[in-house]
């Protein structure tokens, strides 16, 4: 007759719910890890970035080239000719002082060592600041593992700081637009993503205080839901982006440039939530003791 007991199964304790991070040597390490994550995440995206990005670019580019150059010459064309000798000598200088100037950095540089530059300092920024907003959720906004966080975190980095602002005022390319009022969409711009992210604040804190009346699953509905409604709002407030591209610019191409642009931020935040989620668990797993075993006597 087999002795009665537990199975080994059932003698090892279940894996705790992680805990929230309180030191600051653990928030350290994830900060320093999310930075890695954003580095490496960085590259994965530069070459999609260079390959589907760089020729919407270059093409827009020469399009505005064509069109200044093209609105040079029937402005020369209708001016009077000028016969004295000083205006004609004064100008002269002008002239050759525009034909000298050149780009300080060339256009082969700005493609691959700029952008290369560009997306790594971006992916390392962004990666430190995603790993402090993992740090600061990890253990409190639910019972979620480390991976599953970190791919919440990154989701919804990219839903408030790319795709809500992205649909209210899309990206375009370069050498396209009004300059004149570059300052003004610029604020609106990261106007746009200020509000999306304070909203998004506002969501996660209602959705916790509504919790335990509602449960998880509809609290989580009606925040989200709350989001949704308020960034409608705030989207019809704010003005729109009526200078942004010249209107007889070609719809292929400036579409071509906005998903291209959306897509590599995509990718880079993908790529981030699973680097970082894979980096995040193992530092937490190094640092958390081990599970306990509960010692389970024969019954007599």
């Amino acid at each position: 007759m087999r002795a009665s007991g537990s199975s080994p199964a059932s003698a090892v304790s279940p894996a705790p719910a992680p805990t929230a991070v309180t030191d600051a040597s653990t928030v350290r390490t994830l900060l320093v890890r999310g930075m890695i994550a954003g580095l490496l995440a960085g590259l994965c995206a530069f070459l999609p970035a260079y390959a589907a990005g760089e020729p919407p670019v270059r093409d827009s580019i020469a399009l505005e080239e064509t069109r200044s150059a093209a609105s040079a010459h029937e402005s020369s064309a209708h001016e009077p000719s000028v016969h004295e000798p000083s205006a004609h000598g004064a100008a002269a200088p002008e002239q050759n002082e525009e034909e000298a100037e050149e780009e300080l950095v060339s256009r082969p540089v700005q493609s691959t060592f700029g952008l290369a530059t560009g997306v790594l300092v971006y992916g390392v920024a962004v990666g430190g600041i995603a790993s402090l907003v993992f740090a600061v959720s990890l253990g409190r906004t639910g019972r979620f593992r480390p991976r599953t966080t970190a791919a919440l975190v990154a989701g919804a980095a990219f839903t408030t700081v790319c795709l809500v602002p992205f649909l209210k005022y899309p990206a375009t390319p370069p050498a396209v637009g009004n300059p004149d009022t570059i300052g003004k969409r610029t604020a609106l711009f990261f106007l746009m993503i200020a509000l999306s992210v304070l909203l998004a604040v506002i969501a996660v804190i209602v959705g916790r205080r509504l919790a335990p009346r509602l449960g998880n699953w509809n609290a989580s509905v009606v925040a989200g839901g709350g989001y949704v409604l308020a960034v409608v709002v705030a989207c019809l407030v704010l003005p729109a982006n009526s200078d942004a591209v010249a209107a007889d610019f070609p719809a292929a191409l400036l579409w071509e440039f906005r998903l291209a642009s959306l897509g590599v931020q995509a990718l880079l935040w993908t790529a981030f939530g699973l680097i970082f989620g894979a980096l995040a668990e193992r530092a937490l797993a190094e640092r958390a003791p081990a599970p306990s075993r509960d010692v389970v006597r024969p019954a007599p």
